[in-house]
Protein backbone atom coordinates (compact mmCIF):
# COMPACT_ATOMS: atom_id res chain seq x y z
CA UNK A 1 0.00 0.00 0.00
CA UNK A 2 1.24 3.46 -0.83
CA UNK A 3 1.69 5.57 2.27
CA UNK A 4 0.31 9.09 2.46
CA UNK A 5 3.78 10.58 2.99
CA UNK A 6 4.94 9.21 -0.37
CA UNK A 7 2.23 11.03 -2.34
CA UNK A 8 3.25 14.34 -3.86
CA UNK A 9 1.12 17.38 -2.98
CA UNK A 10 -1.53 18.35 -5.49
CA UNK A 11 -3.27 21.72 -5.96
CA UNK A 12 -6.53 19.78 -6.10
CA UNK A 13 -6.34 18.96 -2.39
CA UNK A 14 -5.76 21.51 0.37
CA UNK A 15 -4.86 18.95 3.05
CA UNK A 16 -1.76 16.75 2.81
CA UNK A 17 -2.51 13.02 2.39
CA UNK A 18 -2.59 11.00 5.61
CA UNK A 19 -2.84 7.33 6.53
CA UNK A 20 -6.38 7.05 7.81
CA UNK A 21 -8.07 3.74 6.92
CA UNK A 22 -10.62 5.48 4.66
CA UNK A 23 -10.95 8.72 2.69
CA UNK A 24 -13.88 11.01 2.02
CA UNK A 25 -13.50 13.30 -0.99
CA UNK A 26 -15.67 16.40 -0.62
CA UNK A 27 -16.97 18.42 -3.58
CA UNK A 28 -18.04 22.04 -2.85
CA UNK A 29 -21.10 23.86 -4.15
CA UNK A 30 -21.13 26.57 -6.83
CA UNK A 31 -19.24 29.71 -5.89
CA UNK A 32 -17.41 28.02 -3.02
CA UNK A 33 -14.22 26.07 -2.47
CA UNK A 34 -12.56 23.55 -0.22
CA UNK A 35 -12.94 25.85 2.79
CA UNK A 36 -16.62 24.86 2.88
CA UNK A 37 -15.37 21.70 4.64
CA UNK A 38 -12.95 23.33 7.07
CA UNK A 39 -14.95 22.13 10.10
CA UNK A 40 -15.10 18.51 8.97
CA UNK A 41 -11.68 17.10 9.97
CA UNK A 42 -12.32 17.83 13.64
CA UNK A 43 -15.83 16.38 13.48
CA UNK A 44 -14.92 13.20 11.58
CA UNK A 45 -11.59 12.26 13.10
CA UNK A 46 -11.65 8.61 11.97
CA UNK A 47 -11.88 9.46 8.25
CA UNK A 48 -9.39 11.36 6.16
CA UNK A 49 -11.30 14.39 4.89
CA UNK A 50 -10.11 15.35 1.40
CA UNK A 51 -11.82 18.55 0.23
CA UNK A 52 -11.45 18.96 -3.53
CA UNK A 53 -10.27 22.41 -4.59
CA UNK A 54 -11.66 23.31 -7.99
CA UNK A 55 -9.51 25.69 -10.06
CA UNK A 56 -10.54 29.35 -10.16
CA UNK A 57 -11.17 30.03 -6.44
CA UNK A 58 -9.51 30.46 -3.05
CA UNK A 59 -5.86 29.37 -3.24
CA UNK A 60 -6.40 28.43 -6.92
CA UNK A 61 -7.88 31.77 -7.92
CA UNK A 62 -5.10 32.30 -10.46
CA UNK A 63 -5.76 28.95 -12.16
CA UNK A 64 -8.01 28.95 -15.25
CA UNK A 65 -11.62 28.07 -14.49
CA UNK A 66 -12.53 24.49 -15.35
CA UNK A 67 -15.13 25.58 -17.92
CA UNK A 68 -17.47 22.58 -17.86
CA UNK A 69 -18.31 19.82 -15.41
CA UNK A 70 -17.11 17.29 -17.96
CA UNK A 71 -13.70 19.01 -18.12
CA UNK A 72 -13.56 19.19 -14.34
CA UNK A 73 -14.25 15.48 -13.94
CA UNK A 74 -11.74 14.49 -16.62
CA UNK A 75 -9.01 16.68 -15.11
CA UNK A 76 -9.63 15.30 -11.62
CA UNK A 77 -9.06 11.64 -12.50
CA UNK A 78 -5.25 11.81 -12.59
CA UNK A 79 -4.78 13.62 -9.25
CA UNK A 80 -7.23 11.19 -7.64
CA UNK A 81 -5.51 8.05 -8.91
CA UNK A 82 -2.77 7.80 -6.29
CA UNK A 83 -5.31 8.34 -3.48
CA UNK A 84 -7.64 5.44 -4.32
CA UNK A 85 -5.60 2.83 -2.46
CA UNK A 86 -8.08 2.39 0.42
CA UNK A 87 -11.87 2.53 0.94
CA UNK A 88 -13.24 5.92 -0.10
CA UNK A 89 -16.47 7.78 -0.74
CA UNK A 90 -17.54 11.01 -2.42
CA UNK A 91 -19.64 13.65 -0.68
CA UNK A 92 -20.95 16.47 -2.85
CA UNK A 93 -23.23 19.34 -1.94
CA UNK A 94 -25.63 21.14 -4.27
CA UNK A 95 -24.21 21.61 -7.78
CA UNK A 96 -20.96 19.93 -6.68
CA UNK A 97 -22.88 16.66 -7.00
CA UNK A 98 -22.83 16.96 -10.78
CA UNK A 99 -19.03 16.92 -11.34
CA UNK A 100 -18.79 14.33 -8.54
CA UNK A 101 -21.16 12.06 -10.46
CA UNK A 102 -19.27 12.68 -13.71
CA UNK A 103 -16.01 11.84 -11.93
CA UNK A 104 -17.38 8.46 -10.82
CA UNK A 105 -18.22 7.67 -14.44
CA UNK A 106 -14.73 8.62 -15.61
CA UNK A 107 -13.03 6.56 -12.92
CA UNK A 108 -15.04 3.54 -14.08
CA UNK A 109 -14.20 4.24 -17.74
CA UNK A 110 -10.50 4.33 -16.83
CA UNK A 111 -10.71 1.01 -14.99
CA UNK A 112 -9.93 2.69 -11.67
CA UNK A 113 -11.59 2.06 -8.30
CA UNK A 114 -14.92 3.80 -7.79
CA UNK A 115 -16.33 5.07 -4.48
CA UNK A 116 -17.89 2.77 -1.92
CA UNK A 117 -20.68 5.34 -1.85
CA UNK A 118 -21.66 8.59 -3.56
CA UNK A 119 -23.37 11.01 -1.17
CA UNK A 120 -25.30 13.78 -2.92
CA UNK A 121 -26.71 16.58 -0.80
CA UNK A 122 -29.39 19.09 -1.74
CA UNK A 123 -29.13 18.65 -5.52
CA UNK A 124 -31.59 17.33 -8.14
CA UNK A 125 -30.39 14.52 -10.39
CA UNK A 126 -28.28 15.32 -13.48
CA UNK A 127 -31.20 15.16 -15.92
CA UNK A 128 -33.14 17.56 -13.65
CA UNK A 129 -30.21 19.93 -13.03
CA UNK A 130 -31.66 22.75 -15.12
CA UNK A 131 -34.45 23.11 -12.54
CA UNK A 132 -32.06 24.72 -10.06
CA UNK A 133 -33.82 27.99 -9.12
CA UNK A 134 -30.50 29.81 -8.74
CA UNK A 135 -29.81 29.40 -12.45
CA UNK A 136 -32.58 31.86 -13.26
CA UNK A 137 -31.36 34.58 -10.86
CA UNK A 138 -30.22 37.96 -12.12
CA UNK A 139 -26.76 39.30 -11.26
CA UNK A 140 -28.31 41.51 -8.59
CA UNK A 141 -30.12 38.54 -7.05
CA UNK A 142 -26.93 36.47 -7.11
CA UNK A 143 -25.05 39.26 -5.38
CA UNK A 144 -27.73 39.31 -2.68
CA UNK A 145 -27.34 35.54 -2.36
CA UNK A 146 -23.57 35.84 -1.90
CA UNK A 147 -24.03 38.61 0.67
CA UNK A 148 -26.62 36.61 2.61
CA UNK A 149 -24.38 33.56 2.63
CA UNK A 150 -21.36 35.52 3.90
CA UNK A 151 -23.42 37.20 6.61
CA UNK A 152 -24.85 33.81 7.55
CA UNK A 153 -21.31 32.65 8.31
CA UNK A 154 -20.88 35.54 10.74
CA UNK A 155 -18.73 37.67 8.42
CA UNK A 156 -19.39 41.28 7.50
CA UNK A 157 -18.93 41.30 3.71
CA UNK A 158 -16.75 43.98 2.10
CA UNK A 159 -17.59 45.17 -1.44
CA UNK A 160 -14.42 43.63 -2.84
CA UNK A 161 -15.27 40.32 -1.16
CA UNK A 162 -18.72 40.38 -2.74
CA UNK A 163 -17.25 41.21 -6.16
CA UNK A 164 -14.87 38.27 -5.95
CA UNK A 165 -17.55 35.89 -4.70
CA UNK A 166 -19.90 36.96 -7.45
CA UNK A 167 -17.22 36.45 -10.09
CA UNK A 168 -16.55 32.88 -8.95
CA UNK A 169 -20.27 32.12 -8.68
CA UNK A 170 -21.00 33.53 -12.15
CA UNK A 171 -18.35 31.31 -13.74
CA UNK A 172 -19.61 28.26 -11.89
CA UNK A 173 -23.18 29.05 -12.93
CA UNK A 174 -22.10 29.27 -16.55
CA UNK A 175 -20.82 25.68 -16.23
CA UNK A 176 -24.05 24.62 -14.54
CA UNK A 177 -26.18 26.15 -17.29
CA UNK A 178 -24.15 24.36 -19.96
CA UNK A 179 -24.37 20.96 -18.30
CA UNK A 180 -26.79 18.55 -19.95
CA UNK A 181 -27.32 14.84 -19.34
CA UNK A 182 -30.68 13.99 -20.80
CA UNK A 183 -30.49 10.22 -20.20
CA UNK A 184 -29.47 8.81 -16.82
CA UNK A 185 -26.35 6.65 -16.76
CA UNK A 186 -26.02 4.49 -13.67
CA UNK A 187 -22.88 4.40 -11.55
CA UNK A 188 -21.59 1.15 -10.07
CA UNK A 189 -21.75 2.30 -6.45
CA UNK A 190 -24.59 3.00 -4.02
CA UNK A 191 -25.96 6.54 -3.89
CA UNK A 192 -27.24 8.18 -0.72
CA UNK A 193 -29.35 11.26 -1.40
CA UNK A 194 -29.57 13.78 1.43
CA UNK A 195 -32.42 16.26 1.80
CA UNK A 196 -32.11 19.04 4.37
CA UNK A 197 -35.39 19.36 6.24
CA UNK A 198 -35.31 23.17 6.39
CA UNK A 199 -34.13 23.73 2.81
CA UNK A 200 -36.30 26.54 1.46
CA UNK A 201 -35.63 25.85 -2.24
CA UNK A 202 -35.84 22.07 -2.59
CA UNK A 203 -38.25 19.37 -1.51
CA UNK A 204 -37.62 15.66 -1.17
CA UNK A 205 -39.71 15.18 -4.31
CA UNK A 206 -37.24 17.34 -6.26
CA UNK A 207 -34.49 14.78 -5.58
CA UNK A 208 -36.30 11.61 -6.66
CA UNK A 209 -34.65 11.59 -10.09
CA UNK A 210 -31.54 10.08 -8.51
CA UNK A 211 -33.43 6.75 -8.37
CA UNK A 212 -32.32 6.16 -11.97
CA UNK A 213 -28.59 6.50 -11.29
CA UNK A 214 -27.68 3.37 -9.30
CA UNK A 215 -29.04 -0.04 -8.37
CA UNK A 216 -28.99 1.05 -4.73
CA UNK A 217 -30.33 4.55 -3.98
CA UNK A 218 -31.22 5.58 -0.44
CA UNK A 219 -32.94 8.82 0.54
CA UNK A 220 -32.33 10.36 3.95
CA UNK A 221 -33.82 13.51 5.47
CA UNK A 222 -31.44 15.30 7.85
CA UNK A 223 -32.11 18.20 10.17
CA UNK A 224 -30.98 21.66 9.15
CA UNK A 225 -30.93 24.08 6.26
CA UNK A 226 -29.20 24.07 2.91
CA UNK A 227 -25.79 25.16 4.18
CA UNK A 228 -25.77 23.39 7.55
CA UNK A 229 -23.68 20.57 6.09
CA UNK A 230 -20.68 22.91 6.57
CA UNK A 231 -20.82 22.35 10.33
CA UNK A 232 -20.67 18.54 9.96
CA UNK A 233 -23.66 17.97 12.28
CA UNK A 234 -23.73 14.71 14.22
CA UNK A 235 -26.60 13.26 12.19
CA UNK A 236 -24.66 13.77 8.98
CA UNK A 237 -21.39 12.50 10.46
CA UNK A 238 -23.05 9.26 11.52
CA UNK A 239 -24.45 8.71 8.04
CA UNK A 240 -21.07 9.27 6.43
CA UNK A 241 -19.11 7.01 8.75
CA UNK A 242 -21.64 4.19 8.36
CA UNK A 243 -20.35 3.61 4.83
CA UNK A 244 -16.62 3.59 5.49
Amino acid sequence: MTTGSAIAPSPWFVRPPADHPARLFCFPFSGSGASAFSAWPAALEDIEICPVQFPGRENRLGHPHYGTYENLAADLVEPLTSLLDRPFAFFAHCAGALPAYETVLRLAEAGLPTPDCLFVSGQPAPHDASRDPMLTMTESELRDEVEAFVRGRGIEPRPDMLDLGLMVLARDHAAAKEYRRETPVAVDCPIVVLHWRDDQDLTLADLQGWRHYADSVEFRVVGGGHYDFMNAPDELAKLLTRWL
